[in-house]
């Protein structure tokens, strides 16, 4: 008999520590991944998936933030595809995709089109989900030497670049000054304009003088004249 009550303690244990190790592995199994089209450094046109597992009992996704890696510049990412309504806006570093809010349990799932990968071994992206109840996920930590981060970013790896492949340069976005003269161009046209306007106003104003001495020379003329006429008939 006590052999059998062991037994059956020792079913009972084991049972409670799978399902408490269930329970606790369940919110921590959630996290953020990225898989690529054609996961090789160099490649073009590679389609980038995001998944961001849902959490939340109670609220659902509203927003996504993605910090992207070194070699890749918010110009040359486009969405490909998206939750329904959900819309893409580039940011400083990276970008944000944000919509209506995802029902309760549903993954945030989004497609982005990178025009080239950087030559590099691995990219690691840096992801903040945000919930229609304002908590939010953080997925930012690097892998290092130390333990496995709890909340680590999704990395992905790549192959080695095909033979003869080159990285293109990054197109920047326009600036928003770009169709206005530059400052020092600004400045060249207006000192021209300054000097023309000031030899315009030296002329004129030699014109001037001259007009007016050639006048007070007829005057003085004219005066001697006068006097010399009233002297021969005062005489």
């Amino acid at each position: 008999m006590s052999t059998v009550r062991t037994i059956r303690r020792i079913g009972a244990v084991s049972a409670a520590a799978i399902a408490a190790t269930i329970v606790f592995a369940g919110p921590a199994s959630a996290h953020a991944e990225v898989t690529a089209s054609t996961p090789q450094a160099l490649a073009k046109d590679v389609v980038l998936t995001f998944t961001g597992e849902a959490e939340s009992e109670s609220a659902g996704f509203t927003d996504v933030r993605v910090v992207l890696p070194e070699g890749i510049a918010p110009g040359d990412v486009t969405l490909d595809e998206g939750p329904k309504g959900w819309k893409m806006k580039p940011t400083k570093d990276g970008y944000t995709i944000s919509g209506p809010k995802l029902a309760v349990g549903t993954n945030a799932v989004h497609k982005v089109k990178v025009r080239q990968l950087p030559d590099a071994k691995s990219l690691a992206f840096k992801t903040i989900e945000t919930y229609s109840d304002g908590k939010v996920s953080r997925w930012i930590e690097l892998p290092g030497d130390g333990p496995e981060p709890e909340e680590p970013a999704p990395v992905l790896e790549l192959k080695a670049a095909a033979a003869g492949s080159k990285p293109s340069a990054s197109s920047p976005p326009p600036s928003k000054d770009a169709d206005k003269p530059s400052d020092k161009a600004s400045d060249k046209a207006s000192g021209e304009s300054t000097k023309e306007k000031a030899d315009e106003e030296e002329s004129g104003n030699g014109g001037a003088a001259t007009a007016i001495g050639i006048g007070i020379g007829v005057l003085v003329v004219a005066g001697g004249g006068l006097w010399v006429f009233k002297q021969r008939r005062s005489a």
